[in-house]
């Protein structure tokens, strides 16, 4: 199991970089299996946006309309492009609680401007929502599930989970994400860490530390922190464009610990337990 920070990221002329780099991931050997009716893609891409309450509306709205910008930006267009089969599947859902996952865009096929402009159109339109508790395990579970009845066949497959803060509620993250890359699923991390330095808030610090060794995982997978508000929308494409040219970033990145996780992929839920107790249902 690879896994990567990429520092720097958001520093202009990465986009680029990326198609310097190695070949295309070799796709699982599962993945042959699937139905022969199954459109081929060069990539079944899941998006796991966190809207719990810690997220506040600012933040949500930034969130989106960095997918929003991504998905129609030219370096993804161009990315597309180089694919061999000059396309993908996408689906966008959002999620709290362990069992609350909702899905706003289902299935789609991004094959050019014209598509990526319609998947846009349908993330802006759905209204904005909060709910409570944290939940990435219950998130990758559910991203997980979408591939099944995907109808496409894509050479790879990504769940691509955002959010702020550390697994609280569902099954433990890294059993899950353990279970999830064993079936040849990539997961890459986006971890928000606007509001680290506020008091009582931090449950997992560094986040980007806690995303790298307990939730992301499979070949090439890779996390990009955003630390400022700024940086949503550069950080955001610069993500998109890595999973859909299907890079590894070797050129900036520093090798994760893949086995001794650096800080306790159970931390969240000993602060929620320390906290509200174990039957308490708040943020």
């Amino acid at each position: 199991m690879r896994r990567f920070r990429l520092y720097g990221a958001i520093a202009g002329g990465v986009a680029a970089a990326a198609f310097a780099l190695a070949a295309l991931a070799a796709p699982h050997a599962r993945f042959a299996d699937r139905s022969p009716n199954a459109v081929p893609v060069d990539v079944e891409l899941v998006l796991a946006v966190d809207i719990s309450y810690s997220m506040d509306p600012e933040e949500q709205a930034l969130q989106r309309e960095g997918y929003i910008q991504g998905l129609t930006s030219r370096e993804f267009l161009s990315a597309l492009r180089e694919g061999g089969n000059g396309k993908i599947a996408v689906t966008y859902f959002e999620w709290a609680g362990a069992s609350n996952q909702q899905v706003i865009v289902p299935w789609r096929v991004i094959d050019g401007p014209e598509s990526a402009d319609a998947v846009a159109a349908e993330i802006a339109r759905a209204p904005i929502r909060r709910a409570t508790r944290t939940s990435i395990s219950g998130a990758i579970q559910f991203g997980r599930a979408l591939f099944e009845n995907s109808g496409y066949r894509g050479l790879r497959r990504v769940i691509d989970v955002s959010g702020d803060g550390a697994n609280n509620a569902g099954p433990l993250v890294a059993i899950t994400r353990d279970e999830t890359i064993a079936m040849g699923i990539t997961i890459n991390g986006l971890p928000i860490m606007l509001k680290r330095n506020i008091s009582g808030y931090i449950d997992a610090e560094p986040l980007d530390v806690y995303y790298e060794d307990c939730v992301i995982g499979g070949t090439g997978a890779f996390v990009i922190p955003i630390r400022e508000r700024s940086e949503f929308i550069k950080a955001t494409k610069t993500k998109l464009v890595l999973e859909i040219a299907g890079r590894e970033p070797e050129a900036k990145v520093i090798p994760a610990s893949a086995d001794k996780p650096r800080i306790s992929c159970t931390i969240g839920e000993k602060v929620w337990r320390e906290r509200w107790g174990d039957g308490m249902d708040f943020r």
